[in-house]
């Protein structure tokens, strides 16, 4: 037995408070009350903590979608060459200066992930 555990009255020094030190009544009837709360919520409300643990990281939907119809049009014409608005009027996107905007921005990752070429200014194609 260590000093510790022969000063706070000869038991386990570790049993005290599970981390080697003596029990806190004040402090260890707060964590008791606490997980007593959590316990009793969790037992009322079981889909609360599942809906928290299932749901999957919060994202934009559309981005994904919006690049796999960018690759799957130049897939569907590999020889053609596509500006950022006239692939909007193919996919039948918006065509307001907003989403045009952002799908060139998309273009332009493309490009520097090697997917695409851009044989001119505001031109893209697809590498072969």
């Amino acid at each position: 037995m260590t000093e510790v555990g022969a000063a706070a009255g000869g038991g386990d020094p570790v049993a005290a408070d599970g981390f080697g030190g003596a029990a806190r009544p004040g402090v260890d009837d707060d964590r008791d009350s606490l997980r007593g709360s959590v316990h009793a919520l969790v037992d009322a409300a079981p889909w609360l903590v599942a809906e928290q643990v299932e749901r999957p990281a919060p994202g934009p939907p559309e981005t994904g979608t919006a690049y796999q119809a960018i690759v799957d049009a130049f897939n569907q014409y590999p020889g053609q060459v596509f500006r950022a608005r006239e692939l909007h009027e193919l996919l039948g996107m918006p065509t307001d200066k907003t989403c045009v905007n952002i799908t060139r921005s998309r273009l332009g990752r493309l490009t520097r992930q090697g997917f695409l070429t851009q044989p001119g200014r505001g031109r893209y194609q697809k590498r072969t």
